[in-house]
């Protein structure tokens, strides 16, 4: 029996490769693409610890380009579903009684297998099934997915060590459960760290799950799978049944022993799910933990004390990178009348030197958005803008899907705070830019505030701390994560734990011991040394009582 008390110290951020030309990194890199663009991947279900071949398949393709299949995945039906939740429910059984040290080993192990075993292969599958570069991919697939399991490791020996204090002859302590039930993990396309994370940080405290992945990060994901099952997760902890929402959701969503949902996607999926828990309320055998990240309508405030390039700068990289395809992106900028022409010209600059296309071209800033359907909305925004009196296109607004899902980086300027594109969650690389009077900071916090049901990211660019002050404290529920002269994108685990309230979701902070607390269904124990043996109190005894 381990019967050490183990702490694990918090650990640093892992280092970003740079894949610099002519390194064995950048070489290594490229071999593992040409191999999995070269080959046909098929990919089963697991359950159970058991790849599971389907039948009815669905091809993946790379959005950069859309006719070359690089792999094919078998879908989850109604058997397939309930083999899944009955393998998790069966494995809850002996996974929850392992030692928490022994849990974190498997994950810690799984850091080490990304980091280095594995860590050409993730970001490959990464940047061909989801169209990122190869900065992208590093800093998502490989870097954040380590850092999540890592961090999260020091998160979890910290809350097993809270414990109550004890009185004189009463010792009391803390027992952190695991759920009772499962979890049901639902993971999105555009980050592979949160297919990893969703999946691991129910599982670290002693859940077992079941994994629905996009159909859009697939490949990444189950290769990410085979990762958990070489370091040693048991059977049936993690289920990876990619399929569709339509056949998975009502047979999880409605099972009895349903104990909790990790999802991150849009809000109205995320609604959907809430309303049909409130519908079942009745059915289950607990309450079940719903911990959802959704999306975002994040800005860029500018103060007419800031700096042009830093602000140039943060809006293009805050909007364009990845495609402005992560819920943290800027998409709406408040800009004062005194600095937009040089901003505009500084923007101008950088855009101008934006180059798009295939993600093993290493000089390209940009790749595709993730499909056909993603290409329609994102290109239905621009096309409102280019038909309304009320905005320009300033730069960009072109787009070619004849090969691969390219739009181009665009910026819009606005003379209506409220145009649709400065209100609506777009998913794609289109800024809005509104400009406003420099007298008018007031009121402009004010119009951020109340312009967007979300409140995810933002920032304020300001060389003035009483300017920064104030917006901080007029935005404060505008953002869940808030950032100083900085884009509102690219938090890093450890550093700035993520999540938003509003319509952006439940705000359970991933990349934090809040999130790990979701899991856990804690029991306090008390045991008296010397129990009482007489049902009157001293009080109530003989030369206690006043006598009449």
């Amino acid at each position: 029996m381990n019967n050490a008390i183990f702490n694990y110290e918090a650990p640093g951020n892992e280092p970003v490769e740079l894949y610099k030309a002519g390194t064995p990194q950048r070489k290594a890199l490229l071999t593992e693409i040409e191999h999995l663009k070269n080959n046909i991947t098929e990919i089963p279900l697991i359950i159970g610890g058991k790849e599971v071949f389907t039948g009815e398949t669905e091809n993946i393709s790379m959005p950069h380009d859309h006719q070359h299949i690089i792999a094919r995945y078998h879908k989850a039906g109604k058997k397939e579903v309930e083999m899944a939740i009955e393998a998790a429910l069966e494995a809850h059984k002996t996974w929850e009684s392992f030692s928490w040290v022994e849990r974190v080993s498997v994950t810690l192990k799984i850091a080490e297998l990304v980091a280095n075993k594995y860590k050409h292969l993730i970001n490959a599958a990464t940047m061909l099934g989801q169209s990122k570069t190869a900065h992208q991919a590093e800093i998502d697939a490989v870097d954040e997915t380590v850092d999540f399991i890592r961090f999260n490791a020091e998160f979890a020996s910290r809350i097993y060590n809270e414990q109550p204090i004890s009185s004189p002859g009463i010792i009391n302590r803390l027992e952190y459960r695991p759920l009772e039930g499962f979890v049901f993990a639902v993971t999105p396309f555009n980050f592979t760290s949160i297919g990893s994370n969703l999946t691991l940080a129910p599982a670290l405290m002693g859940n077992t799950v079941i994994w629905k992945p996009s159909a859009n990060a697939v490949l990444s994901n189950y290769y990410l799978m085979k990762v958990f099952m070489e370091a040693g997760l048991p059977a049936g902890v993690i289920n990876f049944i990619p399929g569709q929402s339509s056949v998975i959701a009502p047979l999880v969503l409605g099972h009895r022993m349903l104990a909790g949902i990790h999802f991150t996607g849009s809000t109205k999926t995320f609604n959907s799910i809430y309303k049909t828990v409130a519908m079942n309320m009745d059915h289950y055998k607990s309450y079940p933990r719903i911990v959802g990240e959704t999306g975002g309508k994040d800005f860029i405030v500018v103060h007419h004390s800031a700096g042009t390039d830093e602000v140039a700068t943060a809006i293009v990289r805050g909007a364009f990178e990845y495609q402005g395809q992560k819920c943290s992106a800027a998409s709406r900028a408040y800009v004062p009348v005194s600095m937009w022409p040089a901003l505009k010209e500084r923007i101008g600059k950088m855009w101008s030197e934006i180059k798009v296309g295939e993600v093993n071209n290493f000089e390209n800033f940009m790749g595709a958005v993730i499909n056909e359907s993603a290409f329609k909305s994102i290109t239905g925004y621009i096309q409102k803008a280019r038909e309304s009196k009320d905005a320009d296109i300033v730069f960009g607004g072109g787009s070619d899907k004849s090969k691969g899902y390219f739009v181009e980086p665009t910026i819009i300027e606005t003379k209506n705070p409220h145009f649709i594109t400065m209100e609506e969650e777009i998913f794609g690389p289109v800024m809005t830019i509104y400009i406003y009077d420099d007298e008018a900071f007031d009121e402009t916090l004010q119009l951020v505030d109340n312009t967007s049901p979300y409140g995810l990211t933002g920032s304020i660019f300001s060389k003035d701390r009483h300017i920064l002050q104030k917006a901080c404290n007029v935005l404060k529920y505008a953002a869940g994560n808030f950032y100083y002269n900085d884009k509102p994108t690219g938090a890093v685990v450890g550093q700035q734990p993520f999540g938003g309230s509003r319509a952006s979701g439940t705000n359970d902070k991933a990349g934090s011991h809040l999130n790990l607390l979701r899991w856990v269904s804690p029991r306090t124990i008390k045991e008296t040394l010397l129990p009482p043996t007489d049902f009157r109190y001293s009080f109530m005894k003989e030369g206690y009582c006043e006598k009449k």
